[in-house]
Formats: structure tokens, C-alpha cells, sequence
């Protein structure tokens, strides 16, 4: 299949012409790190969808292939084809001075930055553009945005899934038919810019294992250490550092870099000394103990309870539920620009009620009476922030969803003071969009859908403090969840989205539980961070591997610098099986008006069931604040 002859029949495709580089590999695993290319496949396309270069070829990695039944690449094929530095100077041709192009980008972008450092060389890519968040923004009515899902639906020929050249091709079809409704629906590419990577980047770190055991709390005076303490050391110590960690952490201590509220001791032979953990320690009323004194502690060191055994007791006074359910609507928190970082009651937990069954619904074609917009979503524009945002939670009170950007799949529109000088409007009035006024929202009437924009199922739409049952398979791998967070595009500031792995104390049990943009994953790899573009994150969970220390994930976003989520106006966070699953649950979240941070879901435990919850919890302190109240000083 040549793509010589085929171009991007756009009229005028202005920001959306680029020389492209669309890339496929497949993977002896899922882990760049640890894993490796098996084959790769590269295309090169002009700005005016001339394909101008094309290669392929299997790799030996000198490694297990891993998957056999997923690539169908076993040992035998491979025996006999080049390693990847081989190849790598030409890849790197092709790639120089493109946007590399791929579904799911940051996988094959991850998987090529490792291989060229292993290499010993630079990886030759400034931009990248994942066609799995382009259409994600453009929203297509299809039931979830699989490679060969979209092929379907913009009629692209696939005749060898996970053929590296074969996905390739089919790829180059995919961008061709994207960037069309993109420049149709005037969307701004989610490119990602990519700084140089140094190979010390790529070394893999052994992880930290986790402290087997609960945090029993602090040191009493005069009592003994217990196992699962927390305890952080600062200043100069007679022993060395490292020896002394040593020590503590095989006797069952949890040996912490910061201070907090949750820390056991502090153990320092100068407690003047005004460090950064002497001052914490003493705000917070942490007991301090010299090196001396800690030394004779570690000799008794009394046994704790394991994490594995309050997971049991947890799991044991929770009611099993036979089948994942969509917990009863939760009253919310109040937003306040002044609350302090968020303690364990700060939310409220999820109460039995009566559940109400099927996760997922079907889309109506037309509303019911008491939920006159089931299946639609309806973009608002114009308005202050405080108007906007009770005119999107009345819209998810009538069934609708509330859009952030407009897209394929925006049904409806509704005008607020100012919003006909919304730069969008033209092309609303071109696609002949319903456009409403804020009355309509008073009691709605809804046209029957067009059969074009129907799916087979709608992701459940949650309020804020809406609660759903995260599925986990029986007898099959439980999928990776993927949580992603998406906002109207942005200039002059960046919002950061993280998440922290919190244990039954609300606290994270070491420093890399906290994922952010500096540590984009944790030490195991069960939890990462992943940029589809300048306004989409996504904070990806393997549930089934997390240590039974982790209780509960939280995933907040950040803004960098003096905006304020009144500026950003509503941020979207959507649940996925998957990285390109369907979503399984939606909701738009809108801050009040000064908060630098907010929290947009939780993720947690109930006996043996994970749950999810849209918060929406704004506060005025920045990143630093937030992770403070959970046990990391990022000073530090």
C-alpha cells in the first residue's frame, strides 16, 4: 500500500501542515525501560501529504520477545536481523526535523529515547503529536479509539494488526482523516514539545521497596521504636548516612526524606541547626532524638502490623458488592479559597446506599422527562467563571454532559453574556450546531440525535463528588485505568497534573509515591504520568500491581505561576480501561475563582473493589503546599 499519491485534501491546511515522521514499534513488554523494540517501522510524509520515505524491519533484541501471541515476533523470526544500533542512525535520519507521529505517541516516543540511548546516541525528536489525543479531542462517535476502531470509521484499509508497517500505513490514513476534522472543527494540534533526554535518564533505578508495615504513629518518650515508624534524619551524623538507613530499614523502619505531620522522630544530632526538617519537625510537634539515642533504639525495635493485614480487616468489614456499581451521588465538598491541605475527613467516604446497577448506559435518542439531556453534550460559552459553571452543573443535572472544547461530538450550545464573540461561534453556525440561550436550561427541549453521532454506550457522566465502581476483571488481566484530565487550551502559564499514592494515614509512604512532571513514574512503574499535549495529562494506574500500603490515589493539577482556575475555567477528567479504551466515566470540574491547585479524583479502596470519585477541590496554595500535606517537601 503506497500513500505516494495521497495527500491532505484540507483547503488551506495552514498550522495543520508539518513534515511528519509516523512511527510504529512493537514491544517485547509495555515498560521502556526494562523492555525492548522488537520491530519499527517509520513513514515520512511532507506538509502536503507527499510520502516521501518509507522502512521497516525486525529487530533482535537479544532478549525474550516477550508477548508471542500479541506480535506473533518469536525468536526464531528474529534471529538474524539487525540489532537496533544498526538501524538507529537511519531511524534518526528519518526522524530528524519531523514531528513523530504514533497512536499512543508517548509509548513509541518512550521506547525510541531508550533504545537510541542505549545506543549512545541522541534521539532526534524536538515535537511529537499523538493521534490518539488528537482524536480525542475531536471526539468521533466511535465505541472506544483503537488503532483499528478509527481505521473503521474514517475508512482506512488495516489488513495486519500489530504489523508494525502495516499500523504505520494505517496510521498515515488515520492523521490524514484527523487533521481534516481538526482544521473542520478549528482545533489547535496537541503537539508536545521534546526536550533532549541525557542517557543518565535511562539508567533503570533500582525501586525503593515499600515499608512492609502501618505507621503505629509517633515515639512516645522513653518507649521503643516500632516497625513501620517514619522516620527522617537530617544534619551531619558520626556514622554514615547510608549505613544508618540501612540499619533502620531492615529492622522495619520507614525511612523518610522529609517531615511531616505523620513523621514518628526525627532523629538529629543538632536540633538548632534550623534545616528545613529541624523547623517542620518542631511546627508540627515531632519528637527529636539524637543519633546516639537512635542507635540504642534500633537494638529493640518491636513488631508492627502489616499492611496486608489492615487490607484484610478493611476488606472484611467492607459488604462485597457481586458486580461493579455506580455508588449513589455523594454530597460534595465545599470550595473555599482558604481551606487548608485537605486531611483524611476533608471528603466524605462513600456510603452504602442503594446502588444503582450497569456502570455504563446506552444512549437514548431522545431524553427522558427527568433527564431531558441523557446523551447530549452541550458546550457553554461566554459568561463569568461563577455563570459558566452553574450553567455546566445544571446541564449534568438534566443528564447532559458539559463540554470544555468544542468537537465531533458537541450536540448542543448555550450562549451566555458575550459568548457570540467566541471565536468558535463561525464555525458553530457552520456545522449548524443547536445554539441556545441560558432559558433553555430552564426546562430544555432535545431533538432527537442524529443517528452520525450515536455510540453504542455514553460514558456515565458524574458530578462533583459522583462516585463509580472501577470494573475488575475475573479470571483475565485487570486492565491498566487511565485517568485523563483535559482543558480549553492555554497561553502563558502551564497546569500540571500529579498524582500521590497515599496509605491509610492519608500519607504517601516515601518520596516516590508522589508523580509528578520531575519523577513521571514510580519506582514499580504502576503508576505514570503521560502527556498527550499542552492541555491533556493522563495519570495511568496498574490497580492490581499497587502495594497494599497504597490505600488511595489522588490526582490533582496545578497551575504554574500566579493564574488562577478561574482563568482556566472547567478542567474534564475521564476513566478508561486502557489507553485507548472507552471512557467508562466523565466529569467536568469547575474551581471557584483564585485556587492555584485542585484535586479532580480519587481513586481508593473499598474492601476488594476500587472506586473512583470526582472531587473538584480548589485551593489558593500552590503544588507545594498540596504535597506538603501529604508528606513531600519538594524544597527538600
Amino acid at each position: 500500500m503506497s500513500l505516494a499519491s495521497t495527500s491532505f485534501d484540507v483547503p488551506d491546511m495552514g498550522e495543520y501542515a508539518h513534515d511528519w515522521a509516523l512511527v510504529d514499534v512493537e514491544t517485547s513488554g509495555l515498560m521502556a525501560r526494562r523492555d525492548r523494540v522488537l520491530s519499527v517501522a517509520v513513514i515520512t510524509i511532507c506538509p502536503d501529504g507527499e510520502q516521501t520515505g518509507e522502512f521497516s524491519t525486525l529487530l533482535n533484541p537479544g532478549c525474550d520477545p516477550g508477548p508471542v501471541e500479541v506480535h506473533g515476533l518469536t525468536i526464531e523470526r528474529l534471529q538474524g536481523a539487525p540489532s537496533f544500533d544498526q538501524v538507529a542512525g537511519r531511524i534518526g535520519a528519518m526522524l530528524q526535523d519531523r514531528v513523530l507521529v504514533a497512536h499512543n505517541a508517548q509509548f513509541d516516543y518512550d521506547f525510541l529515547a531508550y533504545e537510541f540511548a542505549r545506543a549512545r546516541m541522541w534521539l532526534p525528536v524536538s515535537q511529537r503529536l499523538c493521534t490518539l489525543a488528537l482524536n480525542r479531542q475531536v471526539d468521533p462517535p466511535t465505541d472506544d479509539m483503537k488503532l483499528g476502531t478509527l481505521a473503521a470509521h474514517y475508512g482506512v484499509p488495516q489488513q495486519r494488526a500489530h504489523d508494525a508497517l502495516d499500523d504505520t500505513r494505517v496510521l498515515a490514513g488515520i492523521l490524514r482523516a484527523s487533521l481534516r476534522e481538526a482544521a473542520r472543527l478549528d482545533l489547535p494540534l496537541p503537539l508536545v514539545t521534546c526536550p533532549p533526554r541525557a542517557e543518565s535518564q535511562f539508567t533503570p533505578q533500582p525501586p525503593k521497596t515499600p515499608c512492609a508495615y502501618r505507621n503505629p504513629g509517633r515515639l512516645v518518650p522513653g518507649g521503643p521504636l516500632q516497625q513501620g515508624m517514619k522516620v527522617a534524619i537530617t544534619g551531619e551524623t558520626a556514622r554514615a548516612r547510608a549505613e544508618l538507613v540501612g540499619r533502620a530499614v531492615a529492622a522495619g523502619l520507614n525511612m523518610m526524606t522529609s517531615v511531616s505531620r505523620h513523621t514518628s522522630v526525627l532523629v538529629t544530632n543538632e536540633p538548632a541547626s534550623g534545616s528545613a526538617k529541624a523547623r517542620r519537625a518542631l511546627a508540627e510537634g515531632v519528637p527529636v532524638i539524637d543519633e546516639h539515642t537512635f542507635l540504642r533504639l534500633l537494638a529493640d525495635v518491636r513488631p508492627g502490623t502489616t499492611h496486608e493485614a489492615t487490607a484484610v480487616a478493611v476488606a472484611r468489614a467492607a459488604e462485597p458488592e457481586a458486580e461493579p456499581v455506580v455508588g449513589p451521588v455523594e454530597s460534595a465538598p465545599t470550595t473555599t479559597s482558604t481551606a487548608s491541605v485537605p486531611q483524611a475527613a476533608a471528603l466524605p467516604t462513600a456510603s452504602p446506599g442503594v446502588p444503582v446497577p450497569a456502570p455504563r448506559r446506552p444512549v437514548p435518542s431522545v431524553g427522558t422527562l427527568d433527564k431531558p439531556l441523557a446523551g447530549r453534550r452541550v458546550l457553554v460559552l461566554g459568561g463569568v467563571h461563577a455563570d459558566a459553571a452553574a450553567a455546566r452543573t445544571r446541564i449534568v443535572e438534566l443528564g447532559g454532559s458539559a463540554a470544555i472544547n468544542l468537537s465531533a461530538g458537541v450536540t448542543d450550545v448555550v450562549l451566555l453574556e458575550g459568548g457570540r464573540g467566541d471565536r468558535r461561534m463561525s464555525r458553530i453556525t457552520a456545522l449548524e450546531l443547536p445554539v441556545h440561550d441560558v432559558h433553555w436550561l430552564t426546562a430544555p427541549t432535545a431533538t432527537a440525535l442524529a443517528a452520525a453521532t450515536l455510540r453504542t454506550q455514553e460514558p456515565h457522566v458524574l458530578p462533583r463528588g459522583g462516585v463509580i465502581d472501577l470494573p475488575m476483571p475475573h479470571g483475565r488481566p485487570a486492565p491498566e485505568w487511565y485517568v485523563t484530565a483535559g482543558w480549553a487550551p492555554q497561553s502563558g502559564f502551564e497546569i500540571d497534573v500529579v498524582a500521590f499514592l497515599l496509605d491509610e494515614d492519608e500519607q504517601v509512604t516515601f518520596d516516590e509515591d508522589f508523580i509528578f512532571y520531575g519523577a513521571p513514574e514510580s519506582p514499580a512503574g504502576t503508576v505514570r504520568l503521560l502527556t498527550g499535549g499542552p492541555a491533556e495529562q493522563t495519570i495511568a494506574l496498574d490497580l492490581a500491581s499497587l502495594p497494599p500500603a497504597t490505600r488511595k490515589v489522588v490526582v490533582a493539577a496545578a497551575i504554574d505561576g500566579t493564574a488562577t482556575f478561574g482563568t482556566v475555567g472547567a478542567i474534564q477528567i475521564g476513566a478508561a480501561p486502557g489507553s485507548n479504551g472507552a471512557p467508562l466515566a466523565r466529569s467536568t470540574l469547575d474551581a471557584a475563582t483564585t485556587e492555584r491547585t485542585m484535586l479532580l479524583a480519587e481513586i481508593y479502596r473499598r474492601g476488594p473493589i476500587w472506586r473512583l470519585r470526582a472531587v473538584g477541590q480548589g485551593y489558593d496554595h500552590g503544588l507545594d503546599a498540596l504535597a506538603r500535606g501529604y508528606g513531600v517537601d519538594i524544597a527538600e
